[in-house]
């Protein structure tokens, strides 16, 4: 079962099908992020607000490629 994501979560994208990222995929981690959920697609993806870095990516991930980033919730 998939999380429940809403606008304004912090989340983590899965590098799967990042194919242009530096480094090898042991080292430069399974994910990437934060990003911030700027709009829900329906049930299955999210659209985030990518960072410099990433602009040339398009911003709308299947939600099984994303996962919360707890590191950035309020306590």
């Amino acid at each position: 079962m998939e999380p429940d994501f809403k606008e304004g979560d912090q989340v983590l994208v899965s590098t799967l099908n990042f194919n242009n990222l530096k480094g090898t995929k042991e080292i430069r981690g399974s994910f990437v992020g934060p990003f911030t959920i700027i709009k829900l697609r329906g049930e299955n993806a999210v659209e985030v607000k990518l960072t410099e870095d990433f602009s040339r990516k398009h911003p709308v991930f299947p939600v099984s490629l994303v996962k919360p980033d707890f590191q950035t919730e309020e306590v």
